[in-house]
């Protein structure tokens, strides 16, 4: 089964890292499904049936975003609040349909890494910082399977993804790769 990619980007066109990954993703339509949340639902009303019925026609969900004050976008997170619902996600009379479902983060931060750790400045890791996650996909009895991160690149001086060949723009490149190598190990 497909790997569907849960996209929670409010500017996808400007983005950067999450536009790229986007882009790598979509060239491979028989292996993932990109399904962009603030393309699907601009006005932020989410049909949880239609995602319910999205999620259980694929195998693996990944959640891909950019950290937004240490959290999630907020239409990610009506989505989780909508979507994984009692009796769906978790409880009884059908609260199974994320079981043994394999689960993973895609995460872009713009902060650099020595800054997520406990020495940095932010004292956390990212992993640390999004237990929350980790802990919502244990209660619904879903594989959770860590995440992706992409760090650095909020006001990093020579560090332009878009020079055509610097150092930024294989970065870049080489963390697409990367990214579905992790998707396609889950």
């Amino acid at each position: 089964m497909k790997t569907l990619v849960i996209v929670t980007h409010p500017s996808i066109e400007t983005s950067v890292i999450n536009k790229r990954w986007v882009e790598e993703i979509k060239k491979y339509p028989e292996k993932y499904t990109v399904h962009e949340l603030h393309k699907v639902y601009p006005d932020g009303n989410i049909d949880a049936d239609q995602e319910q019925q999205l999620i259980e026609s694929h195998g693996n969900l990944v959640l891909q975003f950019p950290i937004y004050w240490f959290n999630c976008p907020p239409l990610l997170k009506k989505w989780l609040d909508d979507v994984l619902a009692y009796g769906w996600a978790y409880g009884s009379n059908g609260g199974d349909k994320l079981k043994n479902r394999k689960v993973a983060l895609g995460v872009s931060a713009g902060i650099k890494k020595e800054d997520y750790s406990e020495n940095g400045r932010y004292r956390y890791t990212l992993e640390q910082i999004l237990i929350p996650f980790e802990t919502i996909f244990l209660y619904c009895n879903a594989d959770y399977r860590s995440l992706f991160p992409f760090y650095g690149k909020e006001n990093e001086p020579g560090g332009n993804e878009k020079e055509e060949n610097g150092p930024g723009a294989r970065e870049l490149e080489k963390s697409a790769q990367d990214y579905l190598n992790f998707i396609d190990s889950l």
